[in-house]
């Protein structure tokens, strides 16, 4: 009797020490459920990354794997520019009409005269080699600085010249500024995304090492009104997913900015109402993204777009500690988030395997 009653209060004292790392609780709701394997409809990824070193015998797998979850086509974002770029560009045109590749910056000799018209004639010839539009990376404006160790703002007028080169040769700059309002916030029990930063403290952003989030989103919408004939694609839904009003403004302010929400679907799939209202208002501004190659997550994008399910995981607890509900999306808008915005903006795509 000793022994079970040791036993017992070991266990409960397991409990009341089990950190909310461990914790996983399995939900008793019973409700209808869905499990969608497969994109309602053939889907252009604008969110991607994928090494352009691959062999055949990988991008056979690949490809193989796209077209398992009705992914049509993949717009890698890393390709990187100069010969790099045709490297890459020669890789994915093997397997024609499903890849796209964007060139990135060559950041060296930012400070040298005349780096805007070297980088922008550099873009040139990459779009000449076949790039379909502009990757911008995190770093720019939030780490990245010059000779002089200041940081480089995304306005910077130095890359004036080659955004007007994206306006000119009509190619899309997909861009990437900053992080999730949460990591510049204090790690406290306010934070939503306490438990990121306590399984990834590099992630925090303090002040006294990053920008603040307000300056890096005012540098970038600036930047996107600086350039009205230039396409932009703000990535993550520009971290304003958990103010989808905010963006909404933008979007009207800004006819020539679209968005993507690779990596932010826990934003979306958390306020269904509103986020539905949004998706039917913007249908001709929102593009699919997913940012990591990781198959199996996608079924969650799937299923937030296209049911009505209720309270279901999200794929990284991390991001946030909530349940999702699906939107349950009209298929018209579904066809023009999935591909046909893609299609609209991304130069020279085969409409081929996209219905009408």
């Amino acid at each position: 009797m000793k022994r079970a009653l040791f036993a017992l209060a070991a266990l409960s004292l397991a409990a009341q020490v089990m950190t909310i790392e461990e914790y996983e609780p399995r939900s008793t709701l019973v409700v209808p459920r869905s499990r969608i394997e497969r994109a309602r409809f053939p889907f252009i990824d604008v969110h991607n990354h994928q090494r352009g070193s691959m062999t055949p015998e990988e991008l056979a797998r690949l490809v193989a794997d796209m077209d398992r979850i009705n992914m049509r086509l993949m717009v890698n974002l890393s390709g990187g520019t100069g010969e790099r770029l045709r490297q890459s560009v020669r890789v994915f045109s093997a397997v024609p009409n499903r890849f796209a590749v964007f060139a990135n910056i060559d950041f060296s000799g930012v400070d040298e005269p005349g780096y805007g018209e070297r980088i922008a004639r550099q873009l040139e010839q990459d779009v000449a080699a076949g790039a379909r539009g502009l990757k911008i990376f995190k770093n720019f404006g939030m780490t990245l600085k010059d000779s002089q160790g200041r940081r480089i703002p995304v306005d910077d007028p130095r890359f004036d010249r080659l955004f007007e080169a994206c306006g000119r040769l009509k190619i899309p700059v997909l861009i990437h500024t900053g992080e999730p309002k949460a990591l510049f916030d204090p790690m406290d029990k306010y934070n939503e995304r306490w438990l990121e930063l306590k399984l990834f403290p590099s992630r925090a952003r303090p002040p006294d090492q990053y920008p603040r989030f307000e300056e890096l989103l005012a540098e970038q919408h600036r930047l996107f009104a600086r350039h009205p004939q230039t396409i932009f694609v703000n990535a993550h839904l520009g971290w304003l997913g958990n103010d989808l009003a905010a963006l909404g403004r933008l979007l009207d302010r800004l006819p020539n900015v679209y968005t993507e929400f690779g990596a932010v679907i826990e934003e979306i799939g958390r306020q269904p109402r509103f986020a539905r209202d949004f998706f039917i208002r913007y249908q001709d501004r929102i593009l699919f993204g997913k940012d990591t190659w990781r198959p199996q997550e996608y079924i969650t994008y799937f299923r937030v777009l296209e049911t009505a399910d209720e309270y279901f995981d999200h794929d990284r607890k991390y991001h946030g500690l909530w349940k999702l509900y699906g939107l349950d999306l009209p298929a018209e808008v579904l066809k023009k988030i999935y591909y046909n915005n893609a299609l609209r903006i991304l130069p020279n795509l085969n409409r081929e395997g996209f219905p009408d």
